[in-house]
């Protein structure tokens, strides 16, 4: 009787890459799923045979406010400014087809990984830039973007020049009137760090809005945070019921609840600005 065996699935990836040690590593179930790992720190989770499925808590985050930036299925432009695995651009791809997108991504290296072993839809109108995010955003024309997503990394850090108000003041120049703003933010207690930018974007954006777990917005453990910005009122309530019904729930503040939630918190110049704090060794266990 002859044995029967498994086929088995894709195997890990491992790359140095400029940023750090790279790995792709596939989902268990045998799924199209693959997450990115740099330096050991979870960075994004696509799946190629379900473009449309977000799992990480601050994608399914950035999700929403994708879906709530205009009618269901209207194209978009969209600048991204840090790659990652593509994840966020192949979501809007997927569900706003003929959307025009363009990424900066530094790592080259990284860039080149991803396109090889986790390849975009050819039919996709995406362009990938090599270069620093701001350099690149200060090449696009006034409003050109109907959103900019911010998911930028360097050694787990976002880095100094992309928390200031000089670097917000050009997103808003590259946003149309009524366009999106979106940063992943991270950040532990005593929150230094994210009181501190959502006080920076005040000072250019009337409305904001931030979204994260309670107990990060409570300041006991270190997590993402996504700030939602714009010069147009934002869609707060279905936000809100939206990330309140994930299957990691999180809280939406706005208002005055989030003006509170600042405090004293002083706006951040190129002059005196720092990167995002490093996360502790226990974040990623």
């Amino acid at each position: 009787m002859a044995k029967s065996s498994r086929r088995r699935g894709p195997e890990p990836v491992v790359e140095t890459v400029d940023g750090g040690l790279a790995e792709l590593i596939p989902d268990r179930d045998g799924s199209g799923g693959w997450t990115l790992l740099l330096d050991g720190a979870p960075q994004s989770h696509v799946d190629l045979d379900a473009p449309g499925r977000l799992t990480f808590e601050y994608q399914r985050r950035l999700g929403h406010v994708i879906d709530l930036a205009a009618p269901p299925g209207q194209a978009l432009n969209v600048l991204h400014l840090g790659g990652g695995a593509f994840t966020l651009a192949r979501y809007i791809a997927a569900t706003r087809p003929r959307s025009t997108q363009q990424i900066v991504e530094l790592d080259a290296a990284l860039v080149q990984l991803v396109r090889r072993e986790l390849p975009l839809d050819p039919g996709a109108r995406i362009r990938v830039r090599g270069g620093d995010a701001r350099a690149g955003l200060a090449k696009l024309p006034d409003a050109w973007a109907d959103l900019v997503i911010a998911d930028v990394f360097s050694g787990a850090r976002t880095p100094a020049h992309l928390t200031s108000t000089e670097f917000l003041t050009d997103v808003r120049r590259v946003l149309k009137p009524g366009g999106t703003y979106a940063a992943n933010l991270a950040d532990g207690p005593p929150l230094a760090h994210l009181r501190g930018q959502i006080a920076t974007a005040a000072g250019v954006f009337p409305e904001l809005a931030l979204a994260a777990d309670p107990t990060v917005l409570r300041g006991k453990r270190f997590g993402n945070a996504v700030l939602v910005c714009s010069a147009a009122a934002l869609p707060v309530a279905e936000l809100t019921r939206r990330i309140a019904s994930d299957p990691h729930p999180g809280r939406v503040q706005h208002g005055r609840e989030l003006a509170d939630f600042t405090g004293g918190a002083v706006a951040v110049s190129d002059a005196s600005a720092k990167p995002s704090p490093a996360p502790p060794a226990s974040a990623f266990r």
